[in-house]
């Protein structure tokens, strides 16, 4: 992957900033989307201050489908071949039956986490090399393959993740482009931040008394994927805290 240019959405935090940084440790040029122009421009400046390597960043709201292709529509030149996409954005809004759950806070999820995904990967597929060099890798969740209590309708989006990374494993293996999923467990990032809507205390209490994984785990196992030889496809890999073996299952420290 030395040298190819990569895509992150998502990019500003969490597993997608960790992904950006190594990707740029490894050489890789990037271009780094997401919403939040400042998160964005200081991931590029800290990222440009460690590596020599190109960076192009695009500001705009995956869930708004004429904002991704005006984006995308917009490189330079040096980026109309996109060597790789990882499709990390996404988020959970609210935990809450399926009886008591906002209907904004599900339009949230399904617009960014499925629709806002799908936007992406049509906008960028004509860029991806079709000579096997081409790597697609989606961001899922343990969410995806075990519905856990109160999780509803975040768990449906990421199985629609999981579900369409097997379609488009299938679609595109004709060219073939290469398409592959993670699926992390417990990470400590912005995800319950978000999820709680700006109440840290609660978010914090999400991580309290284990071992959580790191965004930092991810991007490795996003590297492992993007590094095998060309005739090998991870199709997923499932990553988990040690103490937590299921989706609803933690072990903590008493």
């Amino acid at each position: 992957m030395k040298s190819k240019i990569v895509m992150v959405t998502g990019a500003s935090s969490g597993i997608g900033k960790a992904t950006a940084f190594l990707l740029a440790q490894n050489n890789c040029n990037l271009i780094l989307c997401g919403r939040r122009k400042n998160l964005l421009d200081a991931v590029a400046a800290e990222i440009k201050a460690l590596h020599n390597i190109k960076i192009t960043t695009l500001v705009m709201d995956i869930r708004n489908r004429k904002e991704v292709f005006d984006a995308v529509a917009s490189l330079p030149e040096s980026c109309q071949t996109i060597d790789a996409l990882i499709n990390n954005a996404g988020l959970a809004a609210g935990l809450s039956t399926i009886d008591e759950g906002s209907m904004d806070d599900w339009d949230q999820m399904i617009d960014t986490n499925l629709k806002g995904l799908l936007y992406i990967t049509k906008a960028v597929l004509p860029r991806i090399p079709k000579n096997g060099d081409g790597h697609i890798v989606n961001v899922g969740s343990i969410a995806g393959k075990e519905a856990y209590l109160n999780g509803n309708v975040y768990c449906a989006t990421k199985a629609a993740v999981d579900s369409l990374s097997r379609g488009m494993r299938v679609d595109l293996s004709r060219f073939p482009i290469r398409v592959s999923a993670i699926h992390p467990g417990a990470v400590e990032t912005e995800f319950s931040i978000v999820r709680f809507k700006g109440d840290t205390e609660r978010a914090k209490k999400v991580y309290e008394g284990f071992e959580n994984l790191l965004a930092s785990d991810c991007a490795e196992a996003i590297w492992f994927m993007l590094n095998r030889p060309a005739h090998v496809n991870i199709n997923e890999l499932t990553i988990m805290p040690v103490a937590q073996p299921n989706a609803s299952t933690i072990h903590r420290k008493s």
